[in-house]
């Protein structure tokens, strides 16, 4: 008996060791070894905090759009940096229909200075741009210094040729429809110099620093979806404005000015969306068949503004996930 004893008692202590030895080497192991007074456990060691993803905006990358129509390119600028991107015919011309309207309104105010417009001439400039009103437009055109007449030489009415002085345009000229070279909704434009419209505006040099504040929060509040069009005036909001994330809209403001005619002498929608805030200027530019409709243009410019949000929705979330069995 004495002997079977004996080896019952050693078992015993084994466990027990290996029962106290078990406790001890975790905490040695997480740290909270407390049996010394000299730190001479291992350190914890804090994990490290998250990074927050960038907040989302616009940047400069690949655009596919599976287009139909005569004319299709757009263009990027970074306002911070002022590099330009976009589309490899960036440069190409169209007309600029009502996108144009935002910088007659600013030229216009600008000439006033520290004056205030009439009541009526403020009330027109905020149609002009809130329900791209054509009637309103033709006003604040005509106080602008603006004519229909055709000028010599190929030359552009003065209210075109100061855009272009003073925003740096390159590509833009008076327009080539025989009979509406003066009209400012024939005015050709690239995309690439709608940007610098666009920056342009924000910047102030467009209105001057009295206005500029008012002429953006105008374009901010452009109202009316495409069923709200009338036959000149109304309906204005879409494009690239719908193709924003929420997180980049509650931002700052995001001021707009959309252009858009069915035209007969080529039988084709021209449709034109500029959009611009602290960051960016962005522009597209089309022309496709009348019968595609408007919505159809409206939804390719919405497109280009999605594919260019830079994180993409979700992508912190795409992590690269292990093969199982070879961790």
């Amino acid at each position: 008996m004495r002997p079977r004893v004996a080896m019952v008692l050693a078992v015993v202590a084994v466990l027990l060791g290996s029962a106290m030895l078990v406790p001890a080497a975790y905490a040695k192991l997480s740290g909270d070894d407390s049996g010394g007074s000299g730190g001479g456990g291992a350190e914890s060691v804090a994990a490290p905090e998250p990074t927050a993803p960038p907040p989302p905006t616009l940047r400069a990358g690949p655009v596919s759009v599976n287009f139909s129509g005569e004319f299709f390119s757009w263009a990027l600028m970074d306002r911070e940096s002022g590099e330009i991107s976009g589309s490899k015919n960036l440069t190409s011309t169209s007309s600029t229909e009502s996108m144009i309207k935002a910088w007659i309104v600013a030229d216009y105010l600008r000439q006033l200075g520290d004056k205030a417009p009439s009541a009526t001439l403020k009330k027109q400039a905020s149609l002009a741009i809130r329900d791209s009103n054509d009637d309103a437009a033709n006003a604040v055109w005509s106080a602008a210094g603006g004519s229909y007449k055709t000028y010599p030489n190929g030359q552009p009415n003065p209210v075109i040729k100061r855009a272009i002085s003073i925003c740096g345009l390159t590509d833009t000229k008076r327009g080539n429809v025989a009979g509406y070279e003066g009209y400012w909704s024939f005015t050709r434009m690239s995309p690439r110099d709608a940007v610098r419209l666009g920056d342009c505006i924000a910047n102030g040099k467009a209105a001057g620093p009295k206005w500029t504040k008012w002429v953006l929060d105008e374009m901010s509040k452009v109202r009316g979806g495409i069923k709200d069009q009338r036959l000149k005036s109304g309906g204005g909001k879409w494009g690239i404005v719908d193709g924003l994330p929420a997180a980049i809209k509650a931002q700052g403001p995001v001021s707009i000015k959309n252009g858009w005619t069915p035209l007969n002498y080529d039988g084709n929608w021209h449709v034109n969306c500029l959009a611009v805030t602290e960051k960016w200027s962005l522009a597209v530019m089309l022309r496709y068949p009348q019968k595609n409709g408007l919505s159809y243009g409206a939804k390719v410019c919405a497109s280009v503004a999605t594919q260019l949000v830079t994180p993409q929705p979700g992508a912190a979330l795409k992590v690269p996930q292990q093969p199982i069995g070879k961790l």
